[in-house]
């Protein structure tokens, strides 16, 4: 117990601790090391027999059938040996187990919702274990229908097929019918009810039931599940094992809700703080939440969802002109885009300019210096859609990239397959260094994503559902991914995707091409690119120190795990 407590103060600094302690607390519970063993109680050979008469008589008055011979538990069949008085059973041989009816989505619907009866309770209407059923699911099976299987109020529920296999399980507080896919049951020798449920959730018996799965969509027949082995302790230690081990999962449940707390608390005071920081209604309200987040540096940053939202901020703050300095050795953003322009027609690009009259058309003021303009006025080359043709299992010369190349947004290469097409070393296909890929087709959290590729030219073509462009040289092309990766950005992006109810939201060329881009001078830019790259390593520093401190934890938990 004093090893168990020292588990319950690092469980809570643990990222999986609360959960590893549930388990923790119910493999001590059926091992005989949660509570002391009274010599005095009556072994669990006495309750066996006890059981054997009761289901005789049973039978005799007809209430259940004649159980099947269950085989005796050999000692191969033992995950660990038990205490004294304690026994391995078969799990059939402690109470009556059946499976209940299914019924149809439109007999449910039309002959079995908002009647009178007993709840009808499905695999989606039971927990995992500590969570009651849903009773109030509208679907009620009334009392003259026969053919139902009823399962009694105390009855244990397991779901016995599909991917809850195993998982979900829970108790019924009243009399219920209930779907095929579940098994019910019904104990003998007044067994706590919630006994065989904590047996239930044990990692042995969960180690034991997913070893007696067959079938592609994996499932256990009642004639396995029967012969699972569980251990049967004397009954009056049932009792305190029952009890303890609510007690313990109540702990866990304050720990579980505290940190739920702590963690919320973390997070919208950070937003706070970021939001202060974007904010230009006061003069000393960015100073003031910098000052705030400096103090507390350490406790918001020692969360990833945190650190994720500082990445957002820092591309929101340098768009906006506050992460750089304006120098008048920089010029302005008209001597820049004029540059642009000059390129532009001496390539011979006939596209017209396509002013933006809007002074805050992504919602935010920028510096005076910089100007606006639509992503495609700043291009010479693009945006235009890839190739998908099919993939082969064997090398060609010939790398096509897949969308999970750029959906982080930074190229990755390895994401990529090879294909039989022949793609001519001229083609625009190719990808050359600085090509900027936006993800055409995707869902609503990905579409519009940029990613730039660095690396020699002809190596990978890229897909249909992504669009290739090209930024002028006369502009920083990383300035401009970080400009196309904020926030404001995204948002413009998603906000004219097409099909943004179905499962692949898109955009398309013209979508892209008006998306209003804040331009600072050339040297600006550049600054403004240092800038970021300095401060985006410095979150990937802080993600790593909160990947090792997790680490750090889960070795400290095992290693507690280990002694017990």
């Amino acid at each position: 117990m004093e090893l168990l407590q020292q588990y319950f103060d690092t469980a809570f600094a643990a990222p999986d601790g609360i959960p590893k302690l549930r388990e923790l607390i119910l493999k001590l519970a059926m091992q005989g090391k949660l509570v002391p063993q009274d010599p005095n109680d009556s072994p669990a050979s006495e309750l066996i027999r006890t059981i054997e008469a009761e289901k005789k008589r049973l039978v005799k008055e007809r209430k259940i059938k004649a159980p099947k011979t269950l085989p005796e538990v050999t000692a191969s069949d033992e995950p660990y040996s038990l205490p004294h008085g304690w026994q391995w059973v078969r799990l059939g041989a402690m109470g009556n187990i059946f499976n209940g009816n299914s019924i149809n989505a439109s007999e449910k619907e039309s002959k079995y919702a908002g009647v009178e009866g007993l709840p009808y309770i499905a695999t989606k209407d039971v927990g995992y274990g500590f969570e009651p059923l849903d009773y109030d699911n509208g679907i009620c099976i009334p009392p003259d229908e026969e053919k139902f299987r009823i399962a009694h109020q105390g009855a244990v529920l397991i779901c016995a097929e599909g991917g809850s296999a195993g998982k979900k399980c829970g108790l019924t507080d009243r009399d219920i019918c209930f779907g095929n896919k579940l098994f019910a049951n019904e104990l003998y020798g007044h067994i706590p009810s919630r006994f065989i449920l904590y047996v239930y959730l044990s990692p042995a018996f969960r180690a034991s039931f997913t070893a007696a799965m067959t079938g592609i969509i994996g499932g256990v027949s009642i004639a396995k599940f029967v012969e699972i082995p569980i251990p049967l302790p004397p009954l009056e230690e049932q009792h305190r094992i029952v009890a303890k081990v609510d007690q313990l999962i109540a702990q866990c449940d304050v720990l579980e809700n505290l940190r739920i707390e702590r963690e919320k608390k973390r997070l919208t005071t950070h937003a706070a703080a970021l939001s202060q920081l974007l904010d230009t209604t006061g003069d000393r309200s960015a100073d003031d939440a910098w000052a705030f987040i400096t103090q507390h540096f350490g406790d918001l940053y020692s969360v990833k969802e945190n650190v994720t939202e500082l990445r957002k901020t820092i591309l929101q703050l340098a768009v906006r002109g506050k992460l750089s300095d304006q120098t008048d050795e920089d010029g302005s953003a008209t001597e820049t885009l004029a540059k642009v322009a000059s390129e532009r027609r001496r390539l011979k690009i006939q596209e017209s300019p396509n002013p933006i009259r809007d002074a805050k058309p992504l919602g935010y003021e920028i510096p005076g210096h910089w100007e606006w303009h639509c992503l495609g006025d700043l291009l010479v080359s693009g945006p235009t859609n890839g190739f998908s043709p099919r993939a082969v299992d064997y090398e060609t010369p010939v790398r096509s990239l897949t969308l999970s190349a750029t959906t982080s947004g930074v190229f990755k290469g390895e994401h990529a397959k090879f294909i039989a097409d022949e793609i001519s070393s001229d083609s625009d296909l190719w990808l050359r260094d600085g090509d900027i890929l936006v993800q055409r087709g995707n869902t609503l959290e990905y579409v519009g994503v940029p990613a730039v590729y660095r690396g020699e030219p002809n190596c990978y073509i890229y897909p249909d559902l992504m669009m290739k462009l090209r930024v002028s040289s006369e502009l920083d092309t990383d300035y401009l991914y970080f400009a196309m990766s904020s926030e404001p950005a995204r948002n413009f992006l998603r906000e004219r995707a097409s099909g943004t109810s179905g499962t692949m939201p898109k955009i398309n060329q013209k979508t892209l091409k008006s998306l209003p881009i804040p331009i600072p001078p050339i040297q600006e830019q550049h600054r403004i690119v240092v800038k970021i790259n300095r401060l985006m390593n410095m979150c990937n520093a802080l993600e790593e120190k909160i990947d090792a401190a997790a680490n750090q934890q889960t070795a400290l938990l095992s290693s507690l795990m280990v002694k017990m």
